[in-house]
């Protein structure tokens, strides 16, 4: 039974609702929807689940976009109503014919949407009966079928349709058994030229000519020289390098105490002492680049002009110039789907070379199509540049943070409420959890913000002296209770010590996981649950590109499952490692934030502690689009 159906335009006026039903839906599947599902670009999906509140719905939805009207019907997730398809698009037809902008009111479509339902179930139940009463074949008939082919079974195969040994005296011997596998022997085509056999030796006809030994041998000859050659100089090579390099001496445990600390401790690569390393690194780090406004450069503005301005002008060369100007001019009634498929193709193709998973990059083009589809095309517009248009719209829409990412903001609010702000960083293994932990860390305290680290990976070796050493060059106090201990236990035991310390924010470093691994997986579970941090951020490589769709859904999906609670926490921001070493394939933080919703926070592009950036969302929808 259809639950509900609602007319309203993109600007969300409701015009008009259906009165007959009076189903009043629990929760809200209609908001969901729209800030799920419309506003994030997943449009174009044939419909939308909705499970909360005790409700399970089913949402379908249809545009007339030169109109600008959504038509949303809902109905029971348990049901597979038929019609609904056929009913959303007789609503839309009959509607468009009365609709006038300047109404809001339209209570006479109750009678016509009365009759339109009756109409799509009425269909609904023929195509039902129709089904049914279908005559299957009888079993005579197919006891006949069997047996005439079994009569011409000497001509041809069960399996591959070709011919036997004893059939057609004309057919190559060979034939594909039922596994698929050939027995041993090359099945080629009467018309071929070509006759293989096992051994793959090829007859070839006479007319392509003789092949010259002499020339291979006399080839060979310089290859084998010049193969001699470049082994000499390598090996020469080598040589010098082996007398240039000179190891220097390295200081063990029978040397003095002093001498150890100082000659052992790599972090400072000017050689100066330990004590004095922390001092002298804190000077030369300077400001952090997220405090730097970053304008995004008119070079590029003023490029991107210049080939538009290249692109309009005419190229008498090109088939079909004429008629595509002409209707760039007139302009068209109604965009089609096949109007649009082209520059759609082209698109897509060019999202996924800039590192966009595929399957975001064909959500992406089924919505824009989904949005563009019976829109008219303006004068002295096209195709491919209205549907690019549509698309910057889209990216723009999904990279822009649809709630605050001010951490200092909130960092002060949990100030007033004199409790620590608790930030836990997540991600797969070697991904820079603790380098950009300690990034984040640097930024804050040149906001006279006070931080504590807490070393909550007791899995990997080294991590607690990793973290130790970012802390002494920072000068900022770490809680660690070393190895083998519970992460979650150790995080709530760093919160209240923070709160005794009086810090303002503590950074939970955990160990690297990869998203199958269960285990770890659960106990990371537990540490958000036990501890219900503040910020839950994600730390993913801009290097990925389809394995960002797979960790993202993956790591949300377990903290759900595995979550005790019936509201789990999940990923609230994304922090992005390695920017600086990608150029152009930007694709990643795409895919990311269209897969969880999740805002980009923090951009890593460097290895010194100042490294660390906003997201600047003009440059990289330019970047994905160029």
């Amino acid at each position: 039974m259809l639950e509900q159906l609602l007319i309203f335009t993109r600007g969300g006026l409701i015009l008009w609702t259906c009165k007959q039903l009076g189903n009043a839906l629990k929760g809200s599947p209609i908001d969901t929807l729209i800030r799920s599902c419309l506003l994030e670009e997943r449009s174009g999906a044939a419909s939308f689940d909705y499970t909360a509140s005790g409700a399970a719905y089913t949402l379908k939805w249809t545009f007339h976009n030169e109109l600008g009207l959504v038509f949303v019907a809902v109905y029971q997730k348990i049901l597979h109503l038929l019609y609904v398809d056929e009913l959303l698009a007789m609503v839309k037809q009959s509607f468009a014919e009365i609709y006038d902008p300047k109404r809001t009111v339209y209570d006479d479509f109750d009678e016509t949407f009365r009759q339109l339902r009756k109409e799509a179930e009425a269909r609904a139940e023929e195509m039902k009966k129709s089904k049914q009463v279908g005559k299957p074949v009888s079993s005579g008939k197919k006891q006949g079928q069997v047996q005439k082919a079994g009569r011409g079974g000497d001509k041809q195969s069960n399996e591959g349709g070709l011919a036997s040994d004893g059939g057609d005296g004309n057919a190559v011997k060979g034939r594909r058994l039922e596994n698929g596998i050939s027995n041993g022997n090359h099945v080629v085509s009467k018309e071929s030229n070509v006759v293989g056999n096992a051994n793959g030796k090829e007859n070839t006809s006479s007319n392509l000519g003789a092949f010259d030994v002499n020339k291979l041998k006399s080839r060979s000859k310089v290859g084998k020289k010049t193969e001699k050659t470049a082994t000499l100089d390598s090996k020469g090579s080598k040589a010098e390098a082996k007398k240039k390099i000179t190891k220097k001496n390295r200081v063990w445990d029978d040397a003095p105490q002093e001498v150890r600390e100082s000659k052992l401790d790599f972090t400072d690569t000017k050689g100066e002492n330990a004590d004095n390393n922390i001092e002298v690194v804190a000077a030369d780090h300077g400001e952090s680049m997220m405090d730097r406004e970053e304008d995004y450069s008119s070079e590029s503005d003023a490029e991107e002009e210049e080939e538009v301005g290249k692109e309009s002008k005419p190229d008498p060369k090109k088939k079909g110039w004429f008629s595509s100007m002409f209707q760039s001019i007139a302009g068209k009634a109604n965009l089609e789907r096949s109007d649009l498929e082209p520059a759609l193709k082209a698109l897509k193709d060019r999202l996924m070379t800039k590192n966009v998973a595929e399957e975001i990059a064909e959500k992406l083009c089924e919505s824009v199509a989904a949005s563009l589809e019976g829109k008219k095309l303006g004068s002295f517009t096209r195709v491919s540049s209205t549907v690019q248009a549509a698309m910057e719209e889209a990216l723009v829409r999904i990279l822009t943070p649809r709630r605050s990412i001010d951490i200092l903001r909130d960092v002060h609010a949990a100030k007033e409420q004199r409790k620590p702000y608790v930030v836990v960083f997540v991600g797969v293994n070697g991904v820079g959890k603790s380098t950009n932990l300690a990034k984040v860390a640097y930024w804050l305290q040149q906001h006279q913000v006070s931080v504590m680290m807490a070393a909550c990976d007791t899995f990997r070796s080294g991590a607690v002296e990793q973290l130790r050493t970012h802390a002494r060059r920072l000068q900022i106090p770490i809680f660690e209770k070393g190895y083998e201990k519970d992460p979650a236990v150790v995080a709530k035991e760093a919160i209240q010590e923070a709160k005794l310390n009086g810090s303002d924010v503590v950074l939970v470093d955990t160990a690297g996981r990869m998203q199958d691994n269960e285990p770890l997986m659960r106990a990371l579970s537990k540490l958000i649950y036990i501890n219900n941090p503040d910020l839950v951020l994600f730390v993913g490589e801009a290097l990925v590109g389809n394995d960002a769709v797979d960790q993202l859904s993956k790591f949300n999906q377990k903290l759900a499952d595995l979550s005790p609670s019936p509201n789990p926490r999940l990923i609230d921001g994304i922090l992005l490692t390695k920017f600086d070493t990608i150029d152009d394939k930007v694709g990643a933080a795409l895919s990311m934030v269209y897969i969880s919703g999740s805002p980009v926070m923090f951009v890593g592009c460097g290895q010194s502690y100042t490294d660390l950036k906003k997201l600047n969302v003009k440059s990289i929808v330019k970047t994905l689009l160029k």
